[in-house]
């Protein structure tokens, strides 16, 4: 899969960003898009093949892997990554159709297009708002999927095709546990930030419209 579009997405909504947006597109972009290309993808490359059962019943590996990874870690990862970047293209989406229309009326109607005020400033709330939302939807998934934030080395199974029960050892499971508390722990960080700007966008324009009401008032 090329990654390319994500990062485009990315850098191209960093320019509408607050600051603290700016901080959140670095993490990810460093964090996360490259860790996951450079060393993640590798760490679980052969996960299957190299999980191994003390038996040889034909069906027994297969039927035992799919119970214990039903879904795989780094695919998983992927669609989180793709997930929490893609609401961001909704900002993109608003700047491009302000933009848009001043060319199709030809006048200035927007002081600048990619200033966040009025619906802009919405959409960026709830693109926001969703980010927050897949982050934590995606945390609490890994924890029910996988019982939790652990990587066992030893797995016990006793699913049919299996005659009995028979132990499963599952490879590189240090390394991919602290993988899996890596991408725990940027989670969080992303969540952090977004519900920081989301804070500080709300309190800004809150105090802008306060101000507002009290000159008018004034005059």
């Amino acid at each position: 899969m090329s990654w390319g579009f994500l990062r485009d997405l990315l850098s191209g909504v960093n320019k509408y960003s607050t600051g603290i947006g700016r901080v959140w597109v670095a993490v990810v972009f460093v964090f996360r898009l490259l860790v996951y290309i450079a060393v993640a993808e590798n760490v679980w490359k052969y996960e299957h093949d190299e999980f191994e059962c003390n038996t040889k019943q034909p069906g027994c590996e297969n039927v035992c892997f799919d119970h214990f990874f039903p879904v795989s870690h780094i695919r998983l990862w992927a669609l989180q990554l793709i997930m929490v970047s893609t609401p961001s293209l909704l900002v993109v989406l608003h700047v491009a159709y302000r933009e848009n229309r001043e060319k199709h009326r030809n006048q200035k109607l927007y002081k600048s297009p990619g200033k966040i005020d009025g619906g802009l400033l919405c959409t960026y709330l709830i693109s926001l708002i969703l980010k927050t939302g897949f982050e934590i939807a995606f945390i609490v998934l890994f924890y029910k999927l996988y019982n939790g934030f652990k990587v066992p080395r030893l797995v016990k199974c006793d699913i049919r095709p299996c005659p009995s029960t028979v132990d499963c050892y599952i490879s590189k499971p240090t390394e991919k546990m602290i993988f899996l508390y890596f991408l725990v722990a940027t989670s969080c960080l992303c969540i952090v930030l977004n519900l920081s700007e989301l804070s500080y966008l709300i309190f800004k324009y809150s105090i802008k419209c306060c101000l507002k009401r009290y000159t008018k008032k004034r005059h």
